[in-house]
């Protein structure tokens, strides 16, 4: 049982860490299988449910991720990652103003998380305050300068204030910190055909 004071026993401390180190490596599906054991013997510990519906996110389990989220929730009204997940969920499904409600909670209760303000930037951006949208991704950006998530959205808002070159650059970074990132190739690919047209 994890004690209400929030020190945790070391054993239910270590497996924590490890699923930690599994979803850190990709490996969701393990992560999962450990949190879920730690559940098993203690429903109420908040921090393995934030983790189990931090896993689903990564897997697109949507669904599996909210109800998790929801359970934290329910057990800590401050959990700012429950809060974060649902934010996340909602803006995925286009559902903005929920979204924001559910980003805006998440960001009072943990400020300056770079994660939070990415998502609460886009769906500023989304819901046509571009501006303040637009300063939220800065911020994040400014926070965690070699995320290619932010690095894509940022371009991307920037593009359609149809800043071009600054958008172009931002993919070009995003692409140069990830090669693999195959939403950053798209982008510059995007930047790329639009100069073109331009020509």
């Amino acid at each position: 049982m994890s004690d209400p004071s929030g020190k945790m026993p070391p054993n239910v401390l270590e497996r924590l860490e490890q699923a930690e180190a599994c979803k850190l490596s990709g490996k969701y599906q393990d992560a999962i299988v450990i949190l879920e054991n730690l559940l098993l013997e203690d429903p109420a510990n908040v921090s393995a449910l934030e983790e189990v519906a931090d896993n689903e996110l990564s897997l697109e389990q949507y669904a599996r991720a909210e109800v998790a989220a929801r359970q934290a929730i329910t057990l800590d009204a401050a959990s700012y990652t429950g809060h974060y997940i649902l934010g996340f969920i909602r803006s995925h499904e286009g559902k903005w103003e929920e979204a924001l409600t559910c980003l805006r909670e998440a960001n009072r209760l943990k400020a300056n998380n770079p994660e939070i303000l990415r998502c609460l930037g886009w769906v500023l951006f989304n819901i046509g305050q571009r501006p303040q949208g637009i300063v939220t991704l800065e911020r994040s950006l400014n926070l965690d300068h070699e995320s290619t998530l932010t690095l894509c959205d940022l371009g991307v808002a920037y593009l359609e204030m149809k800043n071009v070159p600054k958008a172009k650059a931002l993919f070009l970074r995003a692409l140069d910190l990830d090669p693999e990132s195959s939403r950053a190739r798209a982008c510059v690919q995007t930047v790329e055909r639009m100069e073109r047209e331009v020509k």
